[in-house]
């Protein structure tokens, strides 16, 4: 057969059309106007995703971690320019993170009691319909996190991210969405709008199609989900202090302190925000930290400090996930690309201590002793009971500061980010429900626990 000129002009001219009509499309799915079209969009998916088999989801989950990995330095990439926080390498391993340890649906389990009055089952089952908010610290981290755990039990997510970080949050979304159709899931398995609001956040929550809320950012917003009448999962803030005694390994301490506290410029929740050692190790402490890329400042640099990131009293966001070369710069100290963190000694009352920055700047507070050290990292946590972390080889006052602090997480000996898999055992996440009591949320967290009974039969032992 010959194909003339016209035929292959014809040929051209449909392949440009259909190229013309994907990139018209690409980085829309999922993408929608309006929150009331997210939401319709959302419960016509649900249905699709509730009928299919868990080896079904599970194939779904398998090539979401699959473009996670094949999209986690272009993820990165965007969510640095986009929200002008954190940094490039770390957030590709964050991303890896996300993809290689968030559970899927071998969270999702059956309890059974079988025995001469028949057989009963517990299982888990679909909420439905779930909304979310999302910060711009960790935005399509926890927009990835989340789907997967959500969808393996069964149902879908409407999103209302952060407006400052839009572009990396609808890049997420389309991720998922494609990684859903190539593996024969529905599309809109994950959903938001293009210009998120507190109107359309608002929305979302009143929604009656919406059953759960999960929440991952400040107080605020933690308190406006569980002030929504629906039941809410609240992510909120953390002060998480590090307290080091005079049996640590104080050299380790120091380094697993700094790689802790500079892990993608402090945005983590969980990162370590103050410090409270022995004051008998404290010198030792200080100089394995200026070692490991700490830069000590004395008291007039810090009322610099303190006026540069809390003017007026207040989080001057322009330096929340700034790395330490360029805070330091903003008070006119030139230093070189080694420096990693910024500290400093001072009372546990000081500003720079006491408020949660999500900077790279690390106050040292002393303690007489376990007493004193326990009393003061208690109430630099301010009871958020989000994390802890402790560097000791001693059993008793790792049991006692564990209990008297009462965190969703507790670190020993280690850097903060070991909580979330990294470095340590243990599943990935990006919301922690300290405040309503979840913890380290899993895929088992989004579902309902549904009790099935048949009397008298189905046991044959």
């Amino acid at each position: 057969m010959v194909v003339g000129e016209r035929e292959i002009r014809d040929i051209v001219l449909e392949v440009v059309s259909k190229l013309k009509q994907e990139e018209a499309t690409a980085g829309s799915l999922g993408i929608f106007e309006t929150m009331k079209e997210a939401i319709d969009a959302s419960i016509a998916a649900q249905k699709v995703m509730h009928s299919l088999s868990m080896d079904g989801r599970e194939k779904i989950i398998q090539n979401i971690r699959k473009h996670t990995i094949e999209k986690a330095e272009a993820l990165a990439v965007l969510g640095v320019e986009e929200t002008g926080m954190g940094n490039v390498p770390h957030k590709i391993l964050k991303h890896k993170l996300v993809a290689e340890k968030t559970p899927g649906t071998e969270d999702i389990t059956t309890t059974a009691w079988s025995g001469d009055r028949g057989l009963t089952l517990v299982e888990m089952g679909p909420f439905g319909v779930i909304g979310a908010i999302t910060p711009c610290t960790n935005p399509s981290e926890t927009i990835i996190c989340n789907t997967i755990g959500m969808i393996a039990g069964g149902n879908t997510v409407v999103f209302n991210p952060h407006p400052a970080a839009i572009k990396t949050s609808i890049m997420a979304v389309n991720l998922i969405n494609q990684a859903s159709l190539e593996a024969g899931g529905p599309g809109n398995i994950a959903v938001t709008v293009s210009k998120p609001t507190m109107e359309t956040s608002d929305q979302m929550m009143k929604h009656p199609a919406i059953g759960l809320i999960a929440a991952t950012g400040g107080p605020g917003v933690v308190t406006s989900v569980l002030s929504s009448g629906k039941r809410g999962i609240g992510a909120g803030a953390g002060n998480p202090p590090v307290l080091v005694d005079d049996t640590a390994d104080v050299a380790k301490a120091a380094e697993d302190i700094i790689n802790g506290c500079t892990f993608d410029n402090n945005l983590p929740c969980i990162a370590e925000k103050e410090v409270v050692a022995f004051e008998n190790i404290t010198d030792e402490l200080i100089y394995h930290m200026k070692e490991n890329g700490a830069y000590l400042i004395g008291e007039e640099q810090q009322l610099q400090l303190t006026s540069l990131v809390l003017p007026d009293g207040k989080l001057n966001r322009k330096y929340v996930g700034k790395n330490a070369k360029y805070i330091l710069a903003g008070i006119g100290i030139e230093v070189p690309d080694t420096v990693r963190c910024i500290i400093f000694e001072g009372r546990k009352e000081h500003p720079l201590i006491a408020e949660e920055l999500m900077m790279p700047i690390l106050g040292v507070v002393r303690a007489r002793d376990i007493d004193d050290a326990i009393e003061k990292a208690v109430w630099l946590e301010h009871g958020n009971r989000h994390s802890a972390h402790m560097h000791s080889k001693n059993i008793d006052n790792l049991t006692r500061f564990g209990k008297a602090i009462d965190t969703a997480i507790f670190v020993k000996n280690a850097p903060s980010y070991s909580a979330l898999g990294f470095g340590g055992e243990g599943f990935c996440t990006f919301t922690i429900a300290s405040r309503t009591g979840e913890g380290l949320t899993s895929a088992s967290t989004f579902t309902k626990r549904r009790r099935c009974v048949m009397a008298d039969s189905f046991c044959v032992r």
